[in-house]
């Protein structure tokens, strides 16, 4: 066997052990679920977030006992490259086993190999090798009827555990259906219902994705099934509505867990639900994280070579930590970590780094806008304007390097872009601004229920989505809730009025003066403290960290609470 031959085999061999784990511990997912086993749920989401990473380095330490990796050898590496691509004809996760090819080679040698010659810069692939079919499975109500064909469909999955009242749950859907979808209300030999097969794990719930096929078009559905734990499952909702579907695949909330043969038919099959939603965010949002991000720069790089406008300074108030920049017709961000902080950052880029990495492996509630982390980007230089080069050699000099006509940024953060909350209120009617400090409240809320403290809470660091959702963005002084020491400020005399005049340890936070350092405007207050008097008092800080402590959890729903059926 040639030794192209060999790299090739020991690389998707490399990938096949990593799937295989991968794979085993998102089954878990139905063990916990039936179990109602949550914090086993959180840690086993948590944990495989660097699955990755360790099996791509185990694969690295097995190619350097086989060849010299200290140079590359050019002939050696394209063989290899055309060996492997051969390799993945028939591979059923062959988009996957490509970018870990990338990850592998990447991680050996110099940018400057980083083309298309040498790593796969564009997929081989221009469709799923499985077919999208074999993902889901079809139902016929004209076979048995109705009601029995839905019972069918919830047959199928072995979750473990009893229904509490299925029939009851059964009627419930009916009913949904045909108040939220009243075109599908077809006769029974006029549709059909397509099911993914594998149910969607996430915190505590268990979704079944799938669609209503009849001659009046195709309806996408979701529908969320919840455990009472000691009484058994019930469902929850049924999800029609495009909006409320791409909410529950938001990039603000945690990686589903969803075990499959072929990730590309999963995505395939909800890129037809939800057209509105790229290929790198299902992947993302299905866990697959790294290949999201290989979605993500082939799109970026699509995007770029096929619009003519510069970056630009992103809109918003300039922070002490993150350079922000963006492109104008391309709705992300990027972040780069500054040089030098402001003077109240009394702390630096380790730590930056680590409470970034804590959000990216912590339930996200949907109120966390997901990360995306990439090193030694190449940027065209000509598509920066002088200012905004001459900004960042200000402010991120250590992060950059220039090579010929291309500007490198060592590491950097990429967020979707949303309107800076501050920047929202200044020209939104006096609903809206209810309405986003409404969201403002209850954004703190549930971060709080998981444990997660902002830090810095201005308005600033968070986003208004373009369905007026909330969102928090800047992680770089969030911290565990339950490390914080929330103190009600000591009475005053009048003369000692500030914080400053008292003993403060580095974990004290003083909530009472939240919106003294949220906003100046009083109406701005008063829209917040009028829906969330309870967020300026310290008790009620110090009452959540302590159910924290004591296990006990707020349970957070993706979907609005007018679609949950009579609670059980």
């Amino acid at each position: 066997m040639q030794l192209s031959q060999v790299i090739a085999n020991l690389i998707l061999k490399g990938f096949s052990h990593h799937y295989s784990l991968f794979q085993g511990l998102t089954s878990q997912a139905q063990v916990h679920f039936a179990n109602a086993d949550w914090q086993s749920m959180q840690r086993i989401s948590a944990e495989r977030i660097s699955y990755y990473d360790k099996r791509v380095n185990e694969c690295i330490e097995k190619l350097k006992r086989r060849i010299d990796a200290s140079h590359i050898d050019t002939e050696l590496w394209l063989a290899t490259k055309a060996e492997y691509t051969d390799l993945l004809s028939f591979h059923p996760q062959a988009e996957l086993a490509e970018t870990f090819f990338n990850s592998v080679f990447c991680r050996l040698y110099h940018r400057k190999y980083f083309n298309n010659d040498f790593i796969f810069v564009e997929s081989t692939l221009t469709a799923p090798l499985v077919p999208v079919e074999e993902e889901y499975k079809s139902f016929f109500p004209v076979v048995d009827g109705l009601l029995p064909t839905i019972k069918q469909i919830f047959a199928q999955f072995d979750l473990k555990a009893p229904f509490i009242d299925l029939e009851s749950d059964i009627k419930n859907i009916v009913k949904a259906f045909v108040k939220q979808a009243p075109n599908v209300n077809s006769r029974n030999h006029q549709m059909r219902f397509d099911i993914l097969k594998a149910p969607f794990y996430r915190n505590k719930a268990a979704y079944i994705v799938g669609r209503i096929v009849s001659k009046n078009g195709v309806q996408p559905f979701i529908i969320p099934i919840l455990h009472k734990k000691n009484k058994g499952l019930y469902i929850d909702a049924v999800l029609t509505n495009s909006i409320q579907m791409r909410v529950v695949f938001g990039f603000a909330r945690a990686y589903f867990m969803v075990n499959t043969r072929s990730p590309s038919g999963v995505v395939s099959f909800l890129n037809q639900l939800m057209p509105n939603r790229t290929p790198a965010e299902l992947y993302n949002a299905i866990g697959f994280h790294k290949q999201g991000k290989s979605e993500f720069y082939r799109e970026f790089l699509n995007h770029l070579a096929s619009c003519k406008e510069d970056f630009e300074v992103a809109a918003g108030t300039p922070g002490m930590v993150m350079e922000v920049f963006t492109h104008p017709t391309f709705p992300y961000v990027f972040k780069v970590i500054r040089d030098k902080f402001g003077d109240g950052k009394p702390f630096g880029r380790r730590t930056v780094l680590e409470r970034y990495q804590l959000v990216k492996q912590h339930d996200k509630v949907g109120r966390m806008a997901d990360t995306i982390e990439f090193s030694d980007v190449a940027f065209p230089i000509s598509r920066f304007p002088e200012p905004l080069l001459n900004r960042l050699k200000k402010s991120i000099a250590g992060s950059l390097e220039f090579d010929g006509d291309l500007l490198i940024i060592k590491h950097l953060y990429i967020e979707r872009r949303m309107t800076p909350l501050n920047l929202f209120l200044q020209d939104a009617n006096e609903q809206d601004k209810r309405h986003v400090m409404g969201e403002y409240g209850q954004a703190l809320k549930e971060m709080m229920s998981a444990n997660i403290f902002p830090g810095d809470m201005l308005l600033k660091n968070f986003g208004v989505t373009k369905h007026k959702r909330v969102i928090f963005y800047d992680y770089d002084e969030v911290q565990y809730l339950t490390d914080m020491n929330f103190r009600d400020l000591p009475k005053s005399d009048g003369y000692f009025d500030y914080p400053d005049a008292y003993s403060v340890a580095p974990q004290d936070v003083f909530i009472e003066q939240l919106t003294t350092f949220v906003t100046t405007d009083p109406h701005i207050k008063a829209l917040l403290l009028d829906q969330h008097p309870e967020l300026s008092t310290a008790s009620f800080w110090r009452d959540e960290q302590q159910k924290i402590k004591q296990g006990i959890s707020t349970d957070i729903y993706p979907y609005p609470e007018s679609l949950r059926f009579k609670l059980r």
